[in-house]
């Protein structure tokens, strides 16, 4: 998949760059997934009623039998279900960093994978696993490429070299949502190395796991959330933290609900 073909600005957004609305962007417009995000007391608690964690795929059902098929998107949205169905109430408020039971990465792919199904109408699913694995690879280059520092440094130059690594080696950076509305989407963030700062936060706490399942950290690490307008996710000793920290830290939830309510899908 190329960035030209994931960071294009959707069709569906054409009246606000001055293009006229085509019947295919309505239909676009309306193919848009409602989901609700509730976090579980217990982590199989799930059910497929109107109330419950499973969604009805009214927009599915109606969408078949307008004749289009639906079987990727509804594959998709049991995938999200799955994870959110993984996220405990006390997990679901836990920081990004070290958030446990939901595949972060996974519910925000499977979010894309519906969206995807639901406008291009590909026979191919958006391939979750590749994605995944890509984010894998992140981790497992930060060490081939020799930016891990040495053992025993302190954590202000561990997170400096993961700066270095992910923002200047990689190049990833930082896009205004309103200018393109792909910054929102996880897939389209790890192509372009171009996203949001929700997504950038995500990829780094993936980062942060990967390392530390490898035995790689020694100290307990957070992640700053910027509310500025230029500003990346910045790692930083958690035994540091001030008070004023805490409205700069991203839960699990909150993350979810964000991706969810800024791609137009949420209904809690």
């Amino acid at each position: 998949m190329s960035c030209a073909a994931v960071c294009a600005p959707p069709s569906g957004l054409g009246r606000h760059h001055g293009f006229p609305s085509s019947p295919s962007t309505v239909c676009r417009r309306r193919g848009r997934a409602s989901y609700t995000i509730r976090a579980c007391a217990n982590s199989g608690d799930a059910d497929d009623s109107g109330g419950g964690l499973l969604p009805r795929m009214v927009l599915h059902d109606s969408l078949e039998a307008a004749g289009v098929v639906t079987d990727h998107a509804r594959a998709a949205r049991e995938g999200f279900a799955t994870q959110i169905g993984r996220l405990t109430r006390l997990n679901a408020e836990t920081s990004i960093a070290i958030s446990r039971g939901a595949d972060l990465a996974r519910a925000a792919l499977c979010i894309a994978a519906e969206d995807d199904s639901l406008v291009s109408h590909s026979s191919v699913p958006l391939p979750v696993d590749a994605f995944i694995a890509r984010l894998d690879d992140l981790s497992t280059g930060f060490l081939a490429a020799g930016f891990l520092p040495p053992s025993g440094a302190p954590p202000e130059v561990f997170f400096d070299h993961l700066d270095r690594y992910l923002y200047v080696h990689k190049g990833f950076r930082r896009t205004n949502v309103a200018s393109d509305a792909r910054a929102m989407y996880l897939h389209s963030t790890l192509t372009c190395r171009s996203g949001s700062a929700l997504m950038l936060s995500l990829i780094y706490s993936e980062m942060l796991k990967t390392l530390r399942l490898y035995g790689l950290l020694d100290f307990d690490e957070e992640i700053s959330f910027p509310h500025d307008l230029d500003g990346c996710p910045r790692g930083y000793d958690k035994r540091r933290s001030k008070f004023c920290d805490e409205p700069n830290i991203m839960t699990a939830k909150s993350l979810l609900v964000e991706a969810a309510v800024k791609q137009g899908h949420v209904a809690i």
